[in-house]
């Protein structure tokens, strides 16, 4: 691994550690792909530093247990607002 993949590996997992947010949440805020941080979070990151691994590995394993949730809310909100901006019929 050269040096600027290492210090993005850690960089993103200190990152995702101290704000408690998703993976596609910090690919946003660092303008990466979504699949570039999975890959330096679960396969890099062990490698590197496993303490702040099993830090991220707690948080991304959350993530993973609640997205059934965050998915069915996102589409409760759509319809919701898709709803209210409906014209009435009369």
């Amino acid at each position: 691994m050269n040096e600027t993949t290492v210090k993005r590996a850690v960089t993103l997992g200190e990152y995702i550690a101290e704000n408690a947010c998703t993976v596609r949440a910090a690919a946003a805020k660092f303008g990466l792909g979504k699949s570039t941080v999975h890959k330096d979070i679960a396969e890099r990151l062990p490698i590197i530093d496993p303490a702040l691994y099993d830090k991220v590995r707690v948080l991304l394993d959350y993530n993973l247990s609640v997205r059934h949730l965050r998915g069915g809310e996102a589409t409760r909100k759509k319809y919701a607002q898709k709803k209210r901006s409906e014209p009435e019929e009369t």
